[in-house]
């Protein structure tokens, strides 16, 4: 059995995911396919993860989201909003996305009639979907706009406890949007904010794309996600896998086996899964460093991930739900996270000491990501500990 150790496994990150600066790619949708999606539920880190992989500027993403649409969000995996290259959308729908329609079906239905809002909660969202589809016949909207036009959509529902943070009484229409978004009937269309703002007009699909392509068959669609999930990131465990596509691990193993994946031995003593064209080895990468946004897809993407991340620095650079903040990384692995000042200067916070060719590199990259921002301060509501207990000079 062929074996990939933790360097090997770097070195591939390095090159595959475009973040060593001697491998960076030419555009905004090389670095989407680079990564196979991009995570969007921050709009900003849509824009600087293509700013940390390509020099590509802000209205160069926008030209590929809104104008060219070469891009395009979708809500998929474990329902998390994604940057779709387009042509990947069919694979999504047929499979990921599809479940997350399915469970988000049943959680409006059962909060509509606990909600007293209707006694059959699935034919009030048959009737909500008939009267949003009928009114985005007419144009685009926001969901403010959708909400005061549709009277199906005035009501609220509780979620959670009502003394948890994110608990209380929330609007029925972002997640009746959110499902018809899911199912890709609809789509984030263009934004009218600031593009570190979600501010999007709600948009028919069709009219978004043009020719709406047919979602694959799950098994082909959730293969596809696999295949590509593969190039990118593999190898990777079958734990990964599941994880990442928010579904079962029986899902998870009839995509590789439909994909004829190759197991190898990691270090550690587990296994993982590559491509059949992708057993040959990786050469190293020479010194490197990268900034990456809040979520990125790098530091999100594997579950298990003991080779580029020290299991004591979780706490520090990840909140307590499991999403990542800004990471700061040296030859493969996180060693910090990134700040601003109030003037919008970038600056690393590093977990503890690094040689001086590493300060070195990632003060570049600092200066970089300073210049790209412009003064622009970006804010997250997934900051970690590490982020907030910065001290700036």
């Amino acid at each position: 059995m062929r074996h990939i150790d933790d360097d090997e496994r770097r070195s591939r990150l390095a090159r595959r995911h475009a973040i060593a600066p001697q491998h960076r790619v030419a555009d905004a949708v090389a670095a989407t396919r680079a990564m196979t999606v991009l995570h969007a539920t921050e709009p900003p880190s849509v824009h600087l993860s293509v700013a940390a992989r390509s020099d590509a500027e802000v209205a160069d993403v926008d030209a590929a989201l809104y104008d060219d649409r070469t891009l395009v969000k979708q809500l998929a995996m474990r329902r998390t909003l994604f940057v779709f290259p387009r042509d990947l959308l069919p694979a999504a729908w047929g499979s990921a996305s599809a479940r997350v329609a399915t469970q988000e079906h049943a959680k409006i239905a059962k909060d509509v009639v606990r909600a007293g809002i209707d006694d059959d909660g699935a034919a009030w969202l048959a009737r909500a979907e008939k009267a949003v589809l009928a009114l985005l016949e007419q144009g685009a909207r926001s969901t403010a706009q959708i909400r005061e036009a549709v009277p199906e959509l005035a009501g609220k529902v509780a979620v959670g406890r009502p003394d948890a943070k994110w608990g209380g009484e929330v609007p029925i229409a972002p997640r009746v949007l959110t499902w018809l978004g899911a199912r890709g009937l609809l789509v984030r269309g263009t934004n009218t904010g600031h593009w570190r703002l979600s501010r999007a007009r709600w948009t028919p699909m069709g009219e978004w794309l043009g020719t709406v392509p047919e979602p694959l068959s799950t098994d082909e669609g959730y293969a596809e996600l696999v295949r590509r999930w593969l190039r990118t990131f593999g190898p990777g465990t079958t734990r990964d896998i599941s994880w990442w596509l928010g579904s079962t691990v029986t899902a998870a193993r009839r995509a590789l086996d439909d994909l004829a994946a190759v197991e190898v031995s990691l270090d550690g003593g587990g296994t993982g899964w590559v491509l059949p064209d992708d057993v040959d080895p990786v050469p190293p990468v020479g010194d490197w460093a990268a900034l990456l946004p809040v979520l990125d897809p790098t530091t999100m993407g594997w579950k298990e991930r003991g080779f580029y991340l020290d299991p004591e620095d979780v706490p520090y650079l990840f909140d307590s739900n499991g999403n990542a903040g800004t990471t700061a990384w040296w030859n493969g692995r996180i060693v910090g996270c990134w700040v601003q000042d109030d003037d919008g200067v970038v600056s690393v916070v590093p977990r503890g000491s690094l040689p001086g060719a590493a300060t070195a590199a990632l003060v570049a990259e600092c200066d970089r990501l300073t210049r790209w921002l412009g003064g622009i301060r970006i804010t997250s509501v997934y900051s970690s500990r590490q982020m907030k207990s910065a001290r700036l000079p």
